[in-house]
């Protein structure tokens, strides 16, 4: 039978985080498209930038992918292809920590530059330090978690208690008793990436839902060519936009080649 605190925890919090996540980017959308941004510093600094930012970056996505993986993708089907549970431990550890470790330099890193680096400190916001506290954190109980439970056997299996919960959410039957029953790592884990969610849509972080992924199918954008012509008798064109003629211009040219300017009436 489950406590009134896990029901709440694990029954009734997973969904004011949705509501929260839902609601929070349609108002910020609504109501500050302008600050929907990730105020890059790049202008700044970016030595630092150029290796952190793709540390983190690519390392997150290398978590998130992980994640969707050992959350969604049940027992049975990698059981079903073969791999053994061993076999899977093997996989989901390495890769894990590699993306984890990756991720927390790559964080470290944009913190460094943005306290050391003087206009980059003074551009960041208590919104901002904020936001990479609970990354910090959050990242931190995450690595704690997979070493917790590689080295400690009696931590249940999280297959069997965090994965069959996550998914139980999204058909509205929250499996409270599943993830009542896993180890105290998960659960601080769990609760740490609710606050960060909850923050998400109110930090710069809300940039990660516009990404520009249509860059990847937009067409090619056309240039005009530039020919090196020369005219008769006359040095060669310097390289620029071909002329746009106009009825001044082409009046010009008839009566000798050049434009006239007149001189407007002094009005006296």
């Amino acid at each position: 039978m489950s406590s009134v605190v896990d029901i709440l925890l694990w029954g009734v919090l997973p969904y004011v985080v949705l509501l929260v996540v839902i609601g929070g980017t349609i108002w910020r959308y609504k109501y500050d498209q302008f600050g929907w941004t990730t105020r890059s510093s790049q202008l700044y600094e970016s030595r630092l930038l150029r290796i952190g930012s793709p540390l983190f970056h690519f390392g997150i996505l290398a978590v998130l992918v992980g994640h969707i993986v050992g959350l969604i993708i049940p027992k049975s089907w990698t059981d079903a292809v073969g791999m053994s549970e061993h076999l899977y431990h093997i996989v989901a550890l390495s890769t894990g920590t590699f993306a984890g470790i990756g991720t927390f330099v790559g964080l470290a890193l944009l913190i460094y530059r943005r306290r050391k680096t003087g206009p980059v400190f003074m551009a960041t916001t208590n919104n901002d330090k904020m936001m990479y506290f609970m990354l910090v954190v959050t990242l931190i109980a995450g690595l704690a978690t997979t070493i917790i439970s590689v080295f400690d056997h009696s931590v249940p299996n999280y297959r069997e208690t965090v994965s069959p919960w996550f998914r139980s959410i999204w058909i509205l039957q929250p499996d409270v008793g599943a993830m009542a029953a896993a180890g105290l790592s998960f659960k601080v884990h769990v609760l740490f990436a609710f606050a960060l969610f909850m923050a998400w849509p109110f930090t710069r972080l809300v940039h990660a839902f516009t990404a520009p992924l249509h860059y990847l199918f937009r067409p090619y954008i056309v240039y005009r060519s530039r020919d090196r012509v020369t005219r008769s008798g006359s040095v060669p064109v310097r390289r620029g936009w071909d002329p746009v003629g106009t009825q001044d211009r082409d009046r010009g040219v008839r009566r000798g080649g050049s434009t006239r300017r007149e001189k407007a009436p002094s009005g006296r």
